[in-house]
């Protein structure tokens, strides 16, 4: 075999294995992993749930507005003595029986009750949607931070990587001096002895990059089976000046965040409730109609079918002689009347008002006025503790922004005089001019001001975007 063909074999193959890694590939960026959070979210799942359930509880209030109507019917035997519901005659037999009723019911007035808990269950509505944009919000957030995670700890890896990289090049020169028997042997285990600590470096870098995937996968809901890549969005990361102030911040979240807005309907909602609670001292008037009919199995209708002459049993006596009383006696045949035939002779309908006015009722309705107005207590309170916690939380992201900010430009200086300063200890290092401690020290000292400028930008970045989500970007 040619030398040629062994090259085209082994870039078939590389080609080959190339292309199932990248096959195996998924690479999700920002904008994926929130959409993908959004849709397989439970807890926001739970919140569209909670959503629907005021949704149906709102629709109930407005449909009591609605008269109620309702239809009883039933069918029987009775047997013994009883009353028959066609005669209202006592009978001592077996008889079949059915009632039909119609029931019709409006609520004129009840102290605005139901006006006042349509009210109520719309402002649950609509709090309950802003807690579904609350948490989105939360999450959206979430998933942010966490793709900073992610990123920041991708950089990490890559200057543990860096770093080994340099120590190797550096173990490989004095390698070469030590079997050659030049230099100070120590330098070369100690370098030996670097190039294990870059290397565990790598490991945990590596590891704290893999953590923070796993926790933006579990974040997301989704089930990997191949390698994802979570790729570097442009314009993420900036460094420009923030341009209000924790003051600013906060008004703005005040005005603009769904947590607030949800706040103040549950407040609005807590007051409609009192109101409602407050129409059990007023009197309740009703319209009512009712439509009744029966059946009776002993129910019959009686037809003539002639006529007859029959003795009475008396007499009469005219002028001594006695002579039986006769009288003409009519013929009737009995019949069964139909079933509906009955239903449609007995119905009998009836309209009217009813008044219920409350005298004492255990004090129930002051309990429940009592109770509405704790509700309502409860959610200012709440309100305003709300109001608290996020002051506090944006002064502090705040403060950790600025100082974030700040440390960010003086470690770029830090980076810069570090890096002259190991670029002349590596030259005399490599020459023998001086010594491994002092190469150490200024790499060390590299190695820790470029991991600390990469920890404060990504912190600025992540009190930036909290910051946003104070705002209800």
């Amino acid at each position: 075999m040619t030398l040629k063909k062994i090259i085209y074999i082994i870039a078939f193959v590389w080609s080959s294995l190339s292309y199932a890694q990248t096959d195996n590939l998924v690479v999700y960026n920002l904008n994926d992993c929130i959409d993908i959070a959004i849709a397989n979210n439970l807890d926001l799942k739970s919140s569209k749930l909670n959503a629907e359930r005021s949704k149906v509880l709102y629709k109930n209030s407005k449909n009591e507005l609605l008269p109620n109507l309702n239809m009883d019917y039933n069918l029987g035997v009775n047997d013994g003595r009883n009353i028959d519901p066609y005669t209202n005659g006592y009978i001592d037999e077996q008889l079949t029986f059915s009632n039909l009723g119609v029931n019709l019911n409006l609520t004129l007035f009840n102290g605005l009750r139901i006006k006042n808990r349509i009210k109520q269950d719309k402002f649950e509505l609509q709090a309950s949607e802003m807690e579904i944009e609350e948490a989105k919000q939360d999450l959206i957030l979430e998933v942010t931070l966490r793709y900073l995670q992610v990123l920041n700890g991708k950089d990490m890896l890559e200057l543990a990587k860096a770093r080994l990289e340099t120590t190797k090049g550096q173990l490989d020169r004095l390698e070469s001096h030590y079997n050659q028997g030049l230099g100070n042997p120590a330098d070369y285990t100690d370098m030996l002895g670097q190039f294990s600590a870059d290397e565990i470096s790598v490991i945990n870098a590596r590891n704290t990059m893999e953590e923070a995937k796993l926790a933006l996968i579990r974040l997301m809901s989704i089930d990997v089976q191949d390698d994802v890549v979570f790729a570097s969005t442009e314009g993420l990361i900036a460094t420009d000046k923030y341009q209000l102030t924790a003051a600013e911040v906060y008004a703005e979240s005040l005005e603009n965040l769904a947590t607030f807005k949800a706040k103040r309907l549950r407040i609005n909602a807590a007051e409609s409730g009192v109101k409602s609670a407050k129409s059990n001292y007023f009197p309740e008037l009703s319209a009512f109609g009712q439509l009744n009919t029966n059946y009776s199995s002993l129910a019959n209708s009686l037809t003539q079918i002639g006529s007859t002459i029959s003795n009475t049993g008396d007499f009469v006596e005219v002028n001594n002689q006695t002579y039986l009383v006769k009288t003409d006696e009519i013929l009737y045949q009995e019949n069964s009347i139909d079933y509906l035939d009955q239903f449609k002779n007995n119905y009998n309908t009836v309209v009217g008002l009813s008044l219920r006015v409350p005298i004492f009722n255990g004090f129930r309705a002051k309990n429940e006025v009592a109770l509405e107005k704790i509700q309502l207590e409860e959610s200012s309170v709440d309100l305003e503790n709300t109001k608290l916690r996020f002051k506090q939380s944006i002064d502090e992201a705040y403060l950790r922004m600025e100082s974030a900010y700040n440390r960010y430009f003086i470690l770029e200086k830090q980076l810069a005089s570090y890096e002259k300063s190991f670029r002349i200890n590596e030259i005399r290092f490599n020459n023998g001019v001086s010594n491994i401690v002092e190469y150490f020290t200024s790499k060390n000292n590299l190695d820790t001001s470029k991991l600390n400028l990469s920890n404060a930008k990504y912190e600025y970045l992540l009190r930036v975007r909290v910051l946003d989500y104070y705002r209800g970007l």
